[in-house]
């Protein structure tokens, strides 16, 4: 075999296996954080519909519950389950404990659209023009949220 065919040969093979090895798209009836926070950046006018699938592994209360897929809630890579407070108080009465203590830990589906949200630092009350992203997905009815 002479030097060019070898050379397209062994292309082809590159080609070829480096295709084998792009994983499938994902067959799973949900949507994980990772993919959600890419997929929210990637349609900001819509954001991203779906199902999302997650372990709550922190929590707050501002004037809403958090429930959050990552440690820390500024991780570029979290999905915040942003709870108001109506559908707080339904699931308080659903799961006999405040929201953000009863799913702590436990893994969730919830539906809904996930939104990249701009979070302003405030400081003394007013933007300090400092900003990041944070991914959000708003339930506003506790039967968007379903503990497996």
């Amino acid at each position: 075999m002479n030097f060019w065919k070898a050379t397209t040969l062994i292309l082809i093979l590159a080609w070829a296996a480096g295709c084998a090895s792009v994983p499938a798209p994902s067959t799973l009836p949900w949507i994980e954080p990772g993919q959600a926070v890419l997929q929210a950046a990637a349609a900001p006018r819509t954001g991203l519909t779906g199902v999302f699938a997650m372990t709550v592994k922190a929590t707050g209360r501002t004037n809403r519950v958090h429930l959050n897929s990552e440690a820390d809630y500024r991780d570029p890579r979290n999905l915040s389950i942003a709870v108001m407070p109506s559908a707080a108080e339904e699931l308080e009465a659903l799961l006999h404990a405040p929201p953000e203590v009863a799913l702590k830990g436990k893994r969730i589906l919830v539906s809904g659209t996930a939104r990249r949200t701009r979070i302003d630092f405030v400081v003394g009350g007013k933007p300090s023009g400092k900003y990041y992203y944070q991914t959000h997905v708003r339930v506003t009815d506790a039967l968007q949220i379903q503990v497996l």
